[in-house]
């Protein structure tokens, strides 16, 4: 009874806080006017900013995610904060940890070791500086700033200028379940797309009809124009999706995500063309490896690659990359065109050598 009489006590007519141990000096008080008044541990608000805008970078570059915090009003003094930052995941999972820092001392996480650090060129800066940018690097990152009990952050987002291409394994279509789409991309020099990189490439003019993993488990395909096998004539244009698929079970093709280059493909040839062993062959001698499918994609994006000679690409598939269409060079569109997996033949081959 006493118990019961002291809640109502404490829900009907007390106006102060509940006190279990420490207090909450983040208090809630009704001005009337639908809007609540907050006070602060140390009487100053702190606010953490980033861009608002996406940070874009590369593969193989430096790049600075901007982050500052401050006080309202400002405190003056120096005073003593952790900071921290950490990578979203695409499938919404536990955060990855980037790098913790308090004062001058500092600690980089799993791939981010000796890639990451503070920069902090001005009071009350805590950017975070990538060196050596990955593919997988692409995504959303906090900046989170701790001062004693008061904890603010921020999401700044860095996305890799790059290219989206479809896979599909030599076998055929709707092969891979979502752990060997994964490897196929890996292994083309390349990473499962997300879901920005397929929209950026389908607003500019991706069209494919074939569904494809991306890197949360879903599966997804990026429509231009409407048409009867492609979801129906009566849908507008855009990205279908058959929503999460089960990773394991289920089997569709890949859409790959690769960026700029860090070295150069070109173009070998013999007189009666070569097998994909002479091919390979080839390239090892010129002091090259033979390219993946992803570096043709990005000489032909960023480097302007455009070569009316098919070739051999590591995984035995038969490409070459057009970027001024010409007769007897296939499509008006430029592209990667493709023969597919041939079993036989010969052709030349695309090498890649790294600076």
């Amino acid at each position: 009874l006493l118990l019961e009489a002291t809640l109502l006590q404490l829900v009907s007519g007390s106006h102060h806080p509940f006190y279990n141990g420490f207090y909450y000096n983040h208090i809630m008080n009704d001005m009337g006017n639908g809007q609540d008044k907050v006070d602060y541990f140390n009487g100053a608000k702190l606010v953490v900013e980033t861009s608002k805008d996406p940070v874009y970078s590369y593969n193989g570059a430096n790049v600075t995610l901007p982050c500052h915090y401050r006080y309202e009003p400002d405190l003056g003094d120096k005073r003593k904060i952790r900071i921290k930052w950490s990578k979203l995941r695409d499938d919404y999972t536990k955060e990855q940890d980037v790098m913790v820092a308090i004062g001058k001392t500092y600690v980089a996480f799993g791939d981010f070791k000796g890639r990451a650090h503070l920069h902090r060129a001005g009071k009350h800066e805590a950017s975070l500086v990538i060196s050596d940018v990955h593919l997988k690097d692409d995504g959303k990152y906090r900046c989170e700033v701790i001062d004693g009990l008061e904890d603010e952050s921020d999401v700044v987002d860095l996305r890799l200028q790059g290219i989206v291409f479809p896979y599909q394994p030599p076998r055929g279509q709707y092969k891979l379940n979502f752990h060997e789409a994964e490897q196929v991309c890996q292994d083309q020099g390349a990473i499962l797309a997300n879901f920005n990189q397929l929209f950026q490439a389908w607003s500019e003019g991706l069209d494919w009809c074939n569904a494809g993993w991306l890197a949360d488990g879903t599966v997804q395909y990026p429509i231009r124009l409407p048409r009867k096998p492609c979801g129906g004539v009566h849908l507008a244009p855009g990205i279908r999706s058959y929503g999460p698929r089960h990773r394991h079970l289920h089997r569709f093709d890949a859409f790959c995500f690769s960026s700029a280059l860090r070295g150069e493909v070109f173009y070998l040839d013999h007189l009666d063309g070569m097998s994909l062993e002479e091919a390979k062959q080839s390239c090892q001698d010129a002091g090259a490896e033979i390219a993946r499918v992803g570096h043709l994609y990005s000489a032909w994006k960023f480097l302007g690659l455009d070569r009316c000679n098919a070739g051999w690409l590591a995984d035995g598939s038969v490409r070459y990359p057009i970027v001024k269409p010409r007769p007897n060079c296939g499509p008006a569109e430029p592209g990667v065109r493709s023969f597919g997996f041939p079993s036989k033949g010969r052709f030349g081959v695309f090498c890649y050598k790294e600076r």
